[in-house]
């Protein structure tokens, strides 16, 4: 979940950038979380105090009203409507994650996933978008080579990765749906060699640069083995208490003892802090 949020927190500052490279720093000033990171929390909370994910996302919502919520999903939250409104927007996979540990089988984190989209995105993408990226930290974390969880999730969801970050970039846009994020994020960790790479490969795509960074840095922390300390505390010192808080006991009672790939593997081009260069 953290490997999530870092890349939200690490994205934010590219989200209307489009850069295309991946020689940026990975923090500057203006470096936050946002909506991503918001209801990812918000997700991990309502797993760990048995509430219903659609009270404790509103909940956080209200709590965080500037956290930069798609249009959309805006409009639902104002409107007091709880029914679904049918969305395919990339929220539902960028706050997938804590399903992925929550649960200890691919078919209950997948069920998991399902849930959490459904109550606002229930259209057939949003839902698929979500299950995907569920699957693929599941994969990731229970030992998966990168082949058997791009196989897998083509098998099981349908989306093409059989193609690389530099055949997608030069043409790549920015799309806020499941569709045109999901694909591209999973691709962007299977070209990785560490969690740095991952998220500076997504966001070079010059796409919706957080929840592309979101997705991308949810299953390489559950790959790779966890986030670097270095990552690590420049995420958790842009947090308020209260996100840290929920983030920190689920670590310890969900992640922390289900990453068994070993130590963090690190050989990324650039590093933190250096100087810039360059739907929910």
């Amino acid at each position: 979940m953290l490997g999530a949020i870092a890349g939200d927190v690490i994205g934010s500052y590219y989200e209307f950038a489009r850069t295309k490279r991946t020689d940026f720093p990975l923090f500057v000033p203006e470096s936050r979380f946002t909506d991503d990171t918001v209801l990812t929390v918000a997700h991990a909370e309502s797993l760990l105090r048995s509430r219903p994910y659609l009270d404790v996302l509103l909940e956080y919502v209200k709590a965080y009203p500037h956290a930069g919520y798609g249009i959309n999903f805006a409009v639902w939250v104002r409107s007091g409507n709880r029914a679904p409104y049918g969305s395919y927007g990339n929220g539902s996979a960028m706050r997938v994650s804590p399903a992925a540990y929550r649960h200890d089988t691919l078919e209950e984190v997948i069920a998991a996933a399902k849930r959490s989209a459904a109550i606002t995105h229930n259209h057939r993408e949003g839902v698929r978008g979500a299950e995907a990226v569920a699957a693929a930290i599941y994969l990731a974390r229970t030992g998966s080579s990168k082949e058997d969880i791009r196989l897998q999730v083509m098998e099981r969801f349908g989306y093409e990765l059989r193609t690389t970050v530099d055949e997608l970039r030069p043409d790549y846009v920015f799309d806020e749906t499941c569709q045109g994020t999901v694909p591209a994020a999973i691709v962007a960790f299977l070209d990785s060699s560490d969690f740095e790479s991952a998220i500076r490969l997504a966001v070079s795509l010059g796409g919706d640069a957080d929840t592309l960074a979101c997705i991308t840095g949810g299953i390489a922390e559950a790959y790779y083995g966890g986030v670097p300390p270095e990552i690590e505390r420049a995420v958790l010192e842009r947090l308020d208490r209260r996100l840290n808080q929920v983030v920190r006991e689920f670590r310890a009672r969900h992640v922390k003892k289900k990453i068994a790939r070993g130590p963090v593997l690190r050989s990324a081009p650039g590093r933190a802090g250096a100087s810039r260069g360059e739907e929910s």
